[in-house]
């Protein structure tokens, strides 16, 4: 929880306040899921009374990112397979339609952009600039979403975008850095589909991505929980 101790940015409210620093710390997983969120002890953090860390903590809950357990109170939403299956499935919506559009509507310059992401990408799995690379992966599919000319598609991309930096965050060292090769050739097979005008091809490419994906969470979660 050290980012609930930074100095404050300006806020119209102090609930406002407490609820953009609860609200990152449990989507960065600097909240963990399932950890306990005591109201005194982060109302001590953030240097604020306890009434706005209540209020935020209620507006966390009616999103689904705080919960409240019996005998043990509030804490930080935990992942939930339902969560990941509905993350990824409607990720591969998103991402159906932003391609078709994509492909239809693709100039020099958006293959220019897409190229230049998927060459920084490249040299950060070099490094094993993991974080890096998981950056450079959330801009690559906003890229693609902001090519359809459709706002309100990317808006909706980048919050269930969102979504999957919490999974992913979690699950760093046992789902993402393992697929990291295998999301970047696919990255780099969407866009060869892409500048050849394939769309059928980019679009099998599109749901293979999302459904590997959601796949290697799963089977990792179910492993976890078996052993």
């Amino acid at each position: 929880m050290t980012s609930l101790s930074e100095a404050p940015a300006p806020y119209r409210t102090k609930q406002e306040f407490a609820y953009r620093r609860l609200r990152d710390a449990i989507m960065r997983c600097e909240l963990a899921p399932g950890q306990r969120l005591v109201i005194d002890d982060i109302a001590r953090r953030l240097r604020v009374s306890a009434m706005p860390v209540r209020e935020a903590l209620h507006l966390l809950q009616s999103e689904g990112l705080v919960v409240n357990i019996p005998h043990v109170g509030a804490t930080a939403a935990p992942i939930a397979p339902d969560a990941i299956h509905e993350v990824f499935t409607i990720l591969e919506g998103l991402e159906m339609v932003a391609t078709r559009e994509a492909v239809a509507r693709l100039r020099q310059e958006d293959v220019a952009e897409l190229e230049g992401l998927l060459m920084s990408m490249d040299e950060a799995l070099r490094s094993r600039a993991y974080e890096r690379w998981s950056e450079l992966n959330s801009r690559f599919h906003v890229a693609i979403s902001a090519m359809s000319r459709m706002p309100l598609l990317r808006e909706m991309t980048q919050r269930v975008l969102g979504q999957w930096d919490r999974v992913r965050r979690h699950y760093f060292e046992g789902v993402l850095v393992p697929r990291t090769e295998t999301a970047q050739r696919e990255h780099h097979e969407l866009l060869a589909a892409m500048k050849a005008g394939d769309l059928a091809a980019a679009e099998t490419v599109v749901r293979q991505h999302n459904r590997g994906a959601l796949v290697d969470y799963s089977e990792f979660i179910r492993r976890s929980e078996a052993g």
